[in-house]
């Protein structure tokens, strides 16, 4: 006889779990369903599912590994009283033919299940103040909710009659070999009813189309592809299941003066030369107001400044980033003439009369 571990493609110390795992996907490989008329995928399905019956069964198992061998095998298994000596025999089969033929097993009918409904994404777009600051916004969320008129059942006297092929089963049942299989009734659905005067309203659905209207608060600090959850404002859940959940996405958009890195706003403060060179001081634009700065004498263009305090918050924080002001020193595209002589006054006195002609072409040229 075969090593019933060996058979399953599992270790002797692999968990009970792991044997029910190895197990299905045998099962599946070698359904007869999915290898009509092959006898070697029989052979072998008859043979995992003797494995199976042993150490599937934790005292089955025990015995098994003491003595080789198993007081139940497969084939005295297949009786009535030995089906009924290997509960779980009838569980894992549920799980395996319910991937066959809709969830329904020789076990009887288990008709429609509460399911949850389907989750919902709303992207929202926000500015950078917005986002700095915090908001409120109201969206509206369009969705399936349970037709008000007939309580969701789709029928117009909110009633639903017994269907006739499966006899209010839910199932049909089919003889598979030596099991006994039920598959999903074609006509009800599984469900073991049909519907004889469809609601006017939803058409006989249950569901209609709605729009609910939701005030959403957005904490300051926010930043792009950060997501929010808000419970139970997704689509309506089917058969008495709860509905499923709204997901809100949000996008902070570009801004034109400033530039965000993680909570600090950079901003390209345009200084002149005389600015730069002489020092001055500025009104500087933040997202909490103008800020003066100063402008300290001999500023280099990229040179950076910080204004503590003036960046993003922190969400769910109260410190805030900085902003770091850049200098950005603009040359004036043209120059008239006593500009012009200024200049090249400017670069006599710093000693740059050896290149007098070439300073003087170079500044006429740039500002011609």
């Amino acid at each position: 006889m075969r090593d019933y571990y060996e058979i399953l493609g599992v270790s002797r110390d692999a968990s009970q779990e792991e044997i029910k795992r190895a197990f299905r996907q045998l099962a599946l490989k070698y359904h007869p369903d999915r290898n009509h008329g092959n006898k070697e995928a029989e052979d072998k399905f008859k043979e995992i599912n003797e494995a199976y019956c042993c150490v599937g069964d934790p005292d089955k198992r025990a015995e098994y590994d003491n003595t080789g061998s198993c007081r139940t095998g497969f084939g005295a298994g297949m009786g009535a009283a030995g089906m009924g000596g290997f509960g779980n025999f009838g569980d894992i089969f549920g799980d395996i033919f319910g991937e066959f033929f809709g969830g329904f097993t020789g076990a009887g009918r288990r008709g429609p299940r509460p399911e949850q409904g389907e989750d919902l994404r709303f992207d929202m777009d926000i500015t950078l103040e917005e986002a700095a600051h915090g908001i409120k916004k109201s969206i509206k969320i369009p969705r399936s909710v349970n037709c008000g008129q007939c309580d969701g059942t789709g029928s117009k006297s909110k009633k639903k009659t017994q269907c006739q092929d499966c006899r209010g089963t839910g199932s049909m049942r089919y003889q598979q070999g030596f099991f006994t299989i039920s598959r999903a009734c074609a006509r009800c659905g599984g469900t073991g009813q049909i519907i004889t005067e469809p609601c006017e309203r939803c058409n006989g659905s249950g569901r209609v189309k709605t729009e609910r209207e939701l005030t959403m608060n957005i904490p300051a600090g926010v930043d792009s592809g950060q997501r929010f959850r808000v419970t139970g404002e997704g689509e309506s859940g089917s058969y008495g299941g709860p509905p499923g959940d709204l997901y809100i996405f949000i996008t902070v958009q570009e801004h034109p003066e400033f530039r965000r890195v993680n909570d600090d706003v950079i901003y390209e403060a345009p200084l002149s030369f005389t600015q730069a060179a002489l020092g001055t001081e500025i009104d500087v634009n933040t997202l909490w107001g103008e800020e003066k700065l100063v402008i300290p004498p001999g500023t280099q263009p990229g040179q950076s400044f910080k204004l503590k305090g003036r960046g993003m918050p922190r969400m769910g924080k109260t410190r805030r980033g900085d902003q770091i002001v850049i200098a950005k020193v603009v040359i004036p595209k043209k120059l008239n003439e006593r500009q012009k002589e200024i200049l090249e006054e400017f670069a006599k006195i710093s000693g740059e009369e050896a290149h007098k002609e070439t300073f003087k072409e170079k500044i006429r040229g740039m500002f011609a």
